[in-house]
């Protein structure tokens, strides 16, 4: 048996609920290589707007090990780890070209750069969020830099609403 580079593999760890970087940090003392992709994410609080840096993929974290020689049974009892994600008995190999990718992807700080959703005038938009959460309408236009204008038909009218651009999705 060789500690050949080739014979390792990205795997997935599942991760206790908002524990994904105390089990990276864990892992990572025991010696294990872990990736976890992080994005910016906006949510609300207490009616504010706040930015802050969210998982990417909500307790997974990807973890590189070797079949043969690593050894997998301090894993499943670190700190913030629930399990190592399995189809039936074999674990979940992840293909190198799908980490490549979100690396690639990354800024300098390390955080994924994911593409603006563009809607284009006349897209059908549903609003997740406010008083209007619930209502479908159509795209007219991006009024400002957090802000769109939706057509909504409210009681058989026609109605121009202004809501938050975060608020709104593909209906």
């Amino acid at each position: 048996m060789t500690n050949d580079p080739a014979a390792r593999a990205w795997y997935l760890v599942y991760c206790k609920p908002r524990q994904e970087s105390v089990a990276r940090e864990n892992l990572a003392r025991q010696g294990y290589e872990t990736y976890l992709p992080c994005m910016r994410d906006v949510r609300r609080r207490q009616g504010k707007r706040v930015s802050l840096i969210a998982p990417m993929f909500p307790r997974y974290l990807f973890i590189h090990l070797n079949r043969e020689t690593d050894n997998w049974a301090p894993i499943r009892s670190t700190l913030g780890v629930v399990s190592i994600v399995r189809f039936g008995r074999a674990a979940a190999r992840v293909p190198d070209d799908l980490l490549a990718m979100l690396r690639s992807r990354e800024d300098a700080q390390g955080i994924q750069i994911l593409p603006v959703e563009e809607y284009r005038p006349g897209s059908r938009v549903r609003i997740t969020q406010g008083g209007f959460a619930g209502y479908e309408g159509i795209f007219q236009v991006a009024t400002g830099r957090d802000r769109v204008t939706v057509l909504l038909d409210v009681l058989g009218r026609q109605a121009r609403a202004t809501v938050d651009s975060a608020s709104i999705e593909p209906a």
